[in-house]
């Protein structure tokens, strides 16, 4: 029966496939006692084999896909299973109790998990605990019947419906068989709905009841352009979205004619118009978009794709590669933002009541500076290969930024004693995300090199509404008055000390905040790969003069999100 569903609106596209749902299967169970415990060993041990094989495809996906380093994870996991002395404890607990395999491995997993958690002088064998958790739940399922859902073994077009997506299990959606996805909450900002604007997936986020109104392998259609998801379309549906499908695919091919196009105005004045990334596989729709620039590479990536720290040598290696392939275009790489929703689980952080006002970012990166240091090492070495800038995120304080600079001047001279190669134009800026910055804009000018306006936090910080929450997403108001003061306090701030300005959050590529955005003066857009042609399309429309009157009145005659949205419209789109 077709049933019609609303989100929120979080990456453009539309798609019609069947459902893939990305949900924890149940796996409670009830203690049996059994009479042929011998039988209950062998469907055990079936069990075990069939976990085995499931790794076995999983290791070379990840293998082929992350590279093998990133695969050995599942290696480990292998070993566990290959191990006697966890299934002989299970099948000995099995024969010696008349207990059922679930009972038995749920009784043994615990035991080894809760040993391991309490090595607290040993991180890596605490990490243990958490590959024991993964091999037991993965046993459990198959002896229930139960089929874990894994998004990097997906090889067929389908839509990924899910209660929320981790940026984790976003990084592997393979674009090639996800042709979008569907959450219960979330918001436009929300890490993984950038991701699927990085990926060119189209998604609708914040329906609050996809997960109960559809079944695995449903039929549904997703509009990423209006936020409509409907569950067993008509004919008639199909048809519909299909030929919405191809009216947007024709409308990319014309922005598509842009791509080696400098960007300018209507007036004949050049803007740059930048690309954000998380990884170096990103690279390609950047290219194939014609950025002028990397203006937000999110490094966190590189440790959230990781089994364990990585070395100075593997991020090298990926920010040489980043700033090699867009030589000799400008690169700015984000220092390690880990925290608030994107954690590591070989590095635990305290619980916190607000982790998004907690320990996260630079904060973590000053109290952790052998973290840090490492990755500005891998940064100052990949330096002499392109035009780098890098930006410290979360900064409050001058004195942050000013303890930041001086572990990388610490840094940088050990290198160059070493006679290692660096980069002597490196510039050094700031992520304005947070009010206390954007309020001392004027001060910070003086000490960094630029600015990047971070609008995802500032909005929510500012307006003191988090950014992924459905039931406060009317809060992300990017035109607010209060929003463009600040802003626009900012952009002058950085001109008045001959700073450059940017803006890394997705407003930048908001076709709405772009007019207000060229008359407040920002210099560099950076967003999703996917919007750059449509935004380069657009500013050859605008001519700046008349955009500062526009700005100008959206600050001082306006008093609301709505109203200044409706200027814009008014003066820009509906003419």
């Amino acid at each position: 029966m077709t049933k019609e569903l609303k989100g929120i609106a979080a990456s453009d596209g539309i798609a019609v496939a069947k459902a893939y749902m990305l949900v924890q299967p149940d796996l409670s169970f009830t203690k049996k006692t059994i009479d042929d415990t011998d039988a209950e060993v062998s469907r055990f041990q079936k069990a075990i084999a069939a976990s085995n094989a499931d790794l076995k495809l999983i290791r070379d996906k990840a293998a082929a896909s992350l590279g093998e380093e990133e695969a050995q994870v599942f290696d480990a996991h292998m070993m566990i299973l290959a191990d006697p002395e966890f299934t002989g404890a299970i099948e000995s607990n099995i024969k010696d109790n008349s207990v059922n395999a679930e009972q038995a491995l749920q009784d043994v997993s615990s035991m080894f998990i809760s040993t391991f958690e309490a090595m607290t002088d040993n991180a890596y064998m605490q990490e243990r605990a958490a590959d024991v958790r993964d091999v037991s739940t993965r046993v459990m399922s198959h002896l229930l019947g139960v089929q874990l859902p894994n998004p990097a073994l997906i090889d067929e077009e389908v839509i990924v419906v899910a209660h929320d997506l981790t940026p984790s299990d976003t990084a592997q959606l393979d674009k090639k068989y996800v042709k979008a996805f569907v959450t219960d909450i979330g918001g436009r900002t929300a890490h993984s709905a950038i991701m699927a604007r990085s990926l060119e997936i189209p998604a609708v986020v914040g329906t609050q009841d996809v997960t109960t109104s559809v079944k695995n392998g449903q039929q549904i259609a997703v509009d990423g352009l209006t936020g409509q998801v409907v569950v067993d379309p008509t004919d008639e549906q199909t048809a519909k979205f299909t030929q919405e499908a191809k009216t947007y695919a024709d409308q990319k091919a014309e922005w598509a004619k842009l791509k080696t196009s400098e960007t300018l105005t209507a007036d004949g004045k050049h803007f740059d118009i930048a690309a954000n990334i998380g990884t170096p596989k990103d690279l390609d729709g950047v290219l194939d978009n014609g950025a002028e620039a990397i203006g937000l590479y999110r490094t966190e990536f590189l440790y959230m794709d990781s089994s364990e720290l990585p070395t100075e040598d593997d991020q090298f290696e990926a920010y040489k590669k980043v700033l090699e392939t867009m030589s000799p275009k400008p690169v700015v790489v984000r220092t390690m933002d880990i925290g608030g929703d994107k954690h590591l689980p070989y590095m635990p952080l305290p619980e916190e009541m607000n982790p998004f006002l907690g320990y996260r970012a630079i904060r973590i990166s000053l109290d952790r500076q052998e973290i840090f240091r490492t990755q500005l090492r891998a940064l100052l070495r990949a330096s002499e290969y392109g035009k780098l800038r890098i930006m410290f995120p979360m900064i409050a304080t001058i004195q942050e930024f000013e303890a930041a600079k001086k572990i990388f001047l610490e840094e940088k001279d050990k290198l160059v004693a070493d006679g290692v190669k660096v980069a002597s134009d490196i510039q050094l800026g700031i992520m304005i995300e947070i009010p206390a910055a954007a309020v001392l804009a004027d001060q910070f000018a003086k000490h960094v090199d630029f600015f990047s306006i971070g609008t995802n936090d500032l909005i929510q910080y500012t307006m003191a509404a988090d950014r992924g929450n459905e039931h406060v997403s009317y809060l992300y108001q990017p035109y607010n008055p209060s929003i463009l003061r600040l802003v626009k306090h900012v952009i002058d701030s950085a001109h008045k000390e001959g700073k450059w300005v940017g803006m890394c959050g997705e407003a930048a590529g908001d076709p709405i905040m772009v007019p207000l955005l060229l008359g407040l003066g920002l210099d560099e857009y950076s967003m999703s790969a996917t919007s750059v042609l449509k935004v380069r399309s657009l500013m050859k429309k605008l001519s700046t003069a008349d955009m500062k009157e526009l700005a100008e009145k959206a600050i001082n005659e306006s008093i609301s999100n709505d109203e200044n949205k409706a200027l814009v419209e008014k003066a820009v789109h509906n003419k």
